[in-house]
């Protein structure tokens, strides 16, 4: 899990996050969590309490690199993390907040899935903050359907649904 993100609009909620690593975990996964030197709180908050592998502020971009080339998937935002996971070969479930077009700044080149509503009347806003109350797009997405989402993109090798407009619901992929 890479929880962070540079703006908040593009971030799901922190306690989403360590909802879902919870489930993870109950669910037999062994979970690493993921983040910059600016993000060592939020990595702590999303694995206290559970038996997880909290790497917040502790790689560098190779070895970030090396960890997500070792992991089954990746499971983010819109990030730069999500983006360097696609280029070492790593599937995606991506919480996509759509401030910026998916079919422009998806993952390229992996098997991924899109999470979020894809069609909110603000997408393309390209806001750093959300300019909705209560973070509707990605408000929507819960563990268990980030859990789902996982499940269905690890166990679909071929995962080639035709990219367009996804909400959280329907996976994207390619």
């Amino acid at each position: 899990l890479h929880p962070g993100a540079s703006a908040p609009a593009r971030a799901w909620h922190a306690d989403r996050y360590r909802e879902l690593a919870g489930a993870l975990v109950a669910g037999g996964w062994h979970v690493t969590v993921t983040g910059g030197a600016g993000e060592r709180g939020l990595t702590r908050h999303v694995t206290a309490g559970i038996d997880a592998v909290d790497l917040g502020g502790a790689t560098t971009l190779p070895a970030l690199a090396a960890v997500l080339a070792g992991s089954a998937a990746i499971i983010t935002g819109n990030t730069g993390p999500a983006h360097l996971a696609a280029a070492v070969g790593t599937p995606v479930v991506s919480l996509y907040a759509p401030t910026v077009p998916a079919i422009r700044w998806r993952p390229w080149g992996v098997r991924h899935v899109l999470l979020g509503d894809q069609d909110i009347a603000c997408r393309g806003c390209r806001a750093s903050c959300c300019p909705l109350p209560g973070h509707p797009c990605l408000g929507v997405v819960t563990a268990d359907d980030v859990v789902a989402a996982l499940r269905r993109l690890l166990a679909d090798k071929d995962h080639t649904l035709a990219p367009g407009v996804a909400d959280h619901h329907r996976p994207v992929g390619v």
